[in-house]
């Protein structure tokens, strides 16, 4: 994986300048555009009583269990699928006809079915992982070349054999792409949610903070939720970079 350079962060920096110059010179009211400052001290002061942390914390903990449960099961689809045209021609219809549901959109219907608890944003972001990392590991097995598992079956390989050591290796490309995009995805679905149907979390302090007409908090919320995204995508960048290496030869 490339390293990141001090130059890289040279525009972010310039930005995070102007935000505090024009925040300051009061262009527009401090009330609904604070300098980058103000928001820096009250997130240090909603760090010092726990408030951020305690949110932070139950938004972390959701992503983390649906988009594993999710990707999880995606993969193990996507692979049957991918792998057995039989399994494929069975489940193509259904997974075909709920992929393009927004992932928020079975949100009406999930309150009424399991209603407002801690299941309803793990299986909101469950649902926003499983169906783009299914499609992704299903294009990936189908992308393998099929001139390796002729030449290994020649060889005598078992159809385990070969879809552990040719087929699964070769299409991991495809299944980290699918990986990284929704590790992102998974963050602004469960801020959403948050928002409509949850009382705790990130989503929910920022609903609490527009009722407050605080947009230090609510501009504190979307930071957060920037930063969270950009480190799930690196970590798979990251992880990717490790178990394909062989991309590199």
């Amino acid at each position: 994986m490339k390293k990141t350079k001090i130059s890289e962060f040279i525009p972010l920096i310039f930005l995070i300048i102007i935000w505090e110059i024009v925040g300051r010179i009061g262009f527009i009211s401090k009330g609904l555009f604070p300098p980058f400052s103000e928001v820096l001290i009250i997130a240090f002061s909603f760090i010092k009583n726990g408030i951020l942390i305690e949110n932070f914390l139950k938004s972390f903990i959701r992503v983390l269990i649906g988009f594993f449960l999710g990707s999880l099961l995606g993969i193990f689809t996507g692979i049957i699928m991918g792998w057995n045209k039989y399994i494929e021609r069975s489940l193509s219809p259904i997974i075909s006809i709920l992929y393009p549901i927004p992932a928020l959109g079975w949100l009406p219907i999930l309150m009424l079915w399991i209603g407002i608890n801690e299941l309803l944003p793990i299986t909101i972001i469950f649902i926003c992982s499983f169906f783009p990392i299914c499609y992704n590991t299903i294009c990936g097995i189908r992308s393998v070349d099929k001139n390796y598992i002729r030449v290994a079956r020649t060889l005598g390989a078992s159809k385990i054999r070969i879809l552990r050591t040719i087929v699964f290796p070769l299409a991991l490309p495809n299944i980290f792409t699918g990986l990284r995009l929704e590790a992102g995805m998974a963050w602004r679905v469960i801020i959403a949610a948050e928002m409509v149907a949850i009382p705790t979390g990130i989503g929910a302090l920022m609903m609490k903070a527009e009722s407050l007409i605080r947009m230090d908090i609510i501009i504190l919320c979307l930071l957060i939720l920037s930063i969270m995204t950009f480190l799930f995508e690196k970590f798979f960048v990251y992880l990717e970079s490790k178990t394909t290496k062989w991309k590199l030869k």
